[in-house]
């Protein structure tokens, strides 16, 4: 059906009657309608929207290969660098429509599909690997215009390096039967942002499974698989006001664990299983990390300009910008925007040919930046806490302007050159992004997007090239070369 609308993706999705459970009951009735998720699902809707916007259709699509229609530009598969800036130029316009507050737009899974399909040769003559079905899945979800959410994540029941499950009812979802019709899933995984809001749930494994193969898999089945079940954390919405929580109104992206009873998972949708080799290489040697770098640094520049709006809008309001301290602290925004900026063009333009002819941006570039996010992220929440002070605490609500008391907020709560309202719609989204329930979890989000911050130092060390620098200083020493 090519690229689909807001309209397309509500129905949809409100036809799906997935199985999921927030705070220990069932969900019933009209998702869109739901009060946990109508907000997310009506941002998501607006971004579909913009698919069919005249002004900017043509950098939000491109011409399917297959049907001639126009169709998602997440899905494209770049093969020239002209075509990784058309990529960047789409992530742009979802990530500013939203702030860079939605972590999972849906061009995030479409990349991620997209990479994998791009990278399918490695799957080829492999035991347990089918890549047609790999090839096949990527182009209904393409024509289809699919919304996606997935889980890689198993239960942390134990984190010790040598941990190996040995409970009698499976904890971890891994490979309990086969039979002619398919794989049977059965026990649990985290994270899945979205989970059950989707018309897809896209499964795979990250890490070594060398006592552990029946957990090496990858496939992906509609939401809506009899089995399959999505139970939601706590809500962080504090109130359907835009004007009290100008972010999680909109932007709450509800978690999930994933529940797998039984589930058969079809043989056509099965991409690969019970292959410890390639579900520990395959995600590292496709282009996975390198397009979905790309598309999330893209994404958090645009939030990083975000929060700069809102530093110096406050700055503004309450007229402190000649105060040295504070230059120092935009600074440290400026300084991590810019630099993060360099680093997604450096990685544009010291993109290469892979050997199946794709293009992919470069990946070391794409690391530091995901070295350096994690960290100056929460430094940037921290400023702004700072610059607003006792104002991100005395925050009235949108019904004490509709109150007797209005009279008394327009006196005392106004600011160097805005009013009252005007002051606590700039404070309110200031405190949603940095003090609300809604804003820590975006903290923490940040902080652990591509996994524990350590280990991604240690890989960037370990995959950094440092051996023509250890030579120029052998050179320069008259040393002896090690082997």
């Amino acid at each position: 059906m090519g690229a689909i609308n807001g309209e397309d993706f509500i129905n949809r999705l409100n036809q799906l009657n997935n199985e999921i459970w927030f705070d220990g009951s069932k969900v019933e009735g009209l998702l869109s309608e739901h009060q946990t998720f109508k907000g997310l699902i009506q941002t998501k809707a607006s971004l579909y929207d913009l698919q069919h916007d005249p002004n900017i259709k043509d950098e939000m699509t491109f011409i399917s290969p297959l049907s001639g229609e126009p169709i998602g530009l997440s899905y494209l598969q770049p093969k020239t660098k002209e075509d990784l800036l058309k990529r960047r130029k789409m992530m742009e316009h979802w990530a500013r429509y939203t702030g860079g507050i939605l972590g999972r737009s849906p061009d995030y899974l479409n990349t991620v599909l997209m990479s994998f399909a791009s990278s399918v040769s490695l799957l080829k003559d492999k035991e347990n690997c089918f890549p047609d079905n790999l090839q096949a899945f990527f182009e209904l979800a393409r024509e289809n215009d699919l919304s996606l959410t997935h889980t890689f994540i198993a239960p942390q029941v134990n984190r010790s390096q040598i941990y190996i499950e040995d409970t009698e009812e499976p904890i971890a979802a891994k490979v309990i039967a086969k039979n002619e019709e398919g794989i049977v899933i059965k026990g649990a995984r985290l994270l899945a942002t979205q989970g059950g809001l989707t018309d897809e749930l896209f499964v795979f494994s990250v890490g070594s499974f060398l006592f552990n193969e029946d957990e090496a898999f990858a496939f992906a089945i509609p939401s809506n698989t009899k089995g399959l079940k999505f139970i939601c954390r706590d809500t962080f919405i504090g109130g359907d006001s835009s004007f009290n929580h100008p972010l999680s109104s909109r932007y709450e992206e509800i978690d999930s664990i994933v529940v797998f009873d039984n589930v058969l998972v079809p043989w056509e949708r099965v991409f690969y299983y019970k292959n410890d080799e390639v579900a520990e290489k395959f995600p590292i040697q496709s282009s996975f990390h390198h397009f979905a770098k790309h598309q999330v640094l893209t994404r958090q520049i645009v939030k990083t300009e975000f929060i700069l709006g809102i530093a110096e809008l406050l700055i503004e309001t309450i007229n402190v910008s000649e105060y040295q301290h504070i230059q120092e602290k935009m600074s440290e925004i400026i300084i991590g925007l810019e630099t993060m900026k360099a680093l997604l063009e450096k990685s544009e333009n010291d993109a290469a040919l892979d050997e199946w002819g794709y293009m992919r941006p470069d990946i070391l570039s794409l690391k530091v930046a995901g070295n350096i996010f994690p960290k100056i992220y929460p430094r940037f929440i921290e400023i702004i806490q700072l610059i607003g002070a006792s104002g991100m605490i005395t925050l009235p609500t949108e019904k004490a302007f509709q109150s007797a008391i209005r009279a008394d907020l327009d006196q005392y709560l106004q600011g160097a050159n805005k009013t009252a309202e005007e002051r606590m719609k700039i404070f309110r989204l200031a405190w949603d992004l940095t003090m609300s329930s809604f804003g820590t979890r975006q903290m923490q989000y940040e902080r652990y997007f591509f996994g524990d911050p350590i280990r991604l130092s240690s890989d960037l060390y370990k995959t950094y090239p440092k051996k023509e620098y250890v030579e120029v200083i052998n050179n320069f020493l008259n040393l002896k070369k090690n082997d």
